[in-house]
């Protein structure tokens, strides 16, 4: 069997290329990735060597491109990881969010659907969902929830999730997607909120808040999401929707006190700044389909795998430096 893996070279990607290899070690996968910014070739060095294992660069809207690599590998499955994911960023240039994240996911589901109905998986997010009052912790997101995306990444996304589900409606062509809350772990690129506190902390700089830092995340660790990819590529049903939470809700506040005392840092450090603009209030995901559909369940405790994450990047600052300056 082999595994097509775009956006490989980045965090959820590396992690879950990693994962797979390591868990059926006598598959083939393929990893194309454009290295962007966020995209970190040594990251993969331990894969290199890997016979079942090949790395493309190439840009998952090159048409031309993307059909060569499926034509030469003629794989049983792909999976897109590939993405711009930074709200930061999409609101700067929205531009390149939508031409990636949405037509891109065209441009792989028109070569699965050219080199034979490829089994085709695409990876999404929360926030497409929009968010929830913070005084309503009842409340949570499931696959019928309305999608109200508040900014031009989430709304990237949700466009390519609703041309997936289109592709497997108009095509037939066998899609399932799946909407995760935070992932958090090992590889993820400094500007997101934990490996960007943790670094500044290490460094003894400001840690930047936006707000009051009240705004509350669900929490899932990598690996526990690279678990819940490999079985909805084994048992989910085509045409699904699958969200993938790990029922860990967290203000950011909270998050950032708790790297602070694992690296013994004081919180004089934490400084608030003016909040984002259409900065949501809170995620919050119900994975009870995966859960009961296919067995899935989050082993990671958030305390324990915070720390972990937090001494992680501690410990390999020659995986950070170089992406900082």
């Amino acid at each position: 069997m082999t595994v097509l893996v775009t956006g490989g070279a980045g965090f959820i990607g590396s992690n879950f290329l990693f994962y797979y290899l390591k868990k059926h070690p006598d598959r083939r996968v393929v990893c194309v990735d454009k290295l962007t910014y966020c995209g970190n070739i040594d990251t993969l060095a331990p894969l290199m060597s890997n016979r079942n294992f090949r790395f493309v660069q190439a840009d998952i809207c090159d048409r031309e491109a993307v059909f060569r690599v499926f034509e030469e590998e003629k794989p049983d499955a792909a999976v897109n990881f590939a993405a711009e994911s930074h709200v930061d960023r999409s609101i700067a240039d929205p531009g390149v969010f939508l031409r990636t994240n949405i037509l891109g996911t065209q441009v792989l589901m028109d070569a699965c659907r050219a080199f034979g109905d490829i089994r085709f998986h695409h990876i999404s997010t929360d926030e497409i969902y929009g968010d929830l009052p913070l005084d309503r912790p009842d409340l949570k997101f499931d696959e019928s929830a309305q999608i109200r995306a508040s900014s031009p990444y989430s709304a990237s996304k949700a466009g390519a999730d609703l041309l997936a589900t289109a592709y497997f409606r108009t095509y037939g062509l066998p899609v399932t997607v799946s909407r995760c809350s935070n992932n958090y772990g090992r590889f993820q690129f400094p500007e997101k909120l934990i490996p960007l506190m943790t670094i500044n902390a290490l460094n003894d700089r400001p840690l930047p808040v936006y707000g009051s830092g009240l705004n509350i995340r669900d929490w899932l660790h990598v690996d526990d999401h690279c678990s819940a990819i490999d079985l909805i590529l084994e048992k989910g049903v085509p045409g699904e929707v699958y969200n993938v939470g790990g029922n860990c809700e967290v203000r950011n506040i909270d998050v950032v006190k708790t790297i602070l005392r694992v690296l013994g840092k004081p919180e004089s450090l934490i400084t608030h700044i003016a909040d984002r603009k259409g900065h949501d209030l809170r995620y919050a995901i119900d994975a009870d389909k995966l859960k009961k559909t296919l067995g899935w369940q989050p082993t990671h405790d958030f305390e324990t795998g915070l720390a972990q994450t937090v001494r992680w990047y501690a410990e390999n600052p020659q995986w950070w430096e170089p992406l900082i300056k």
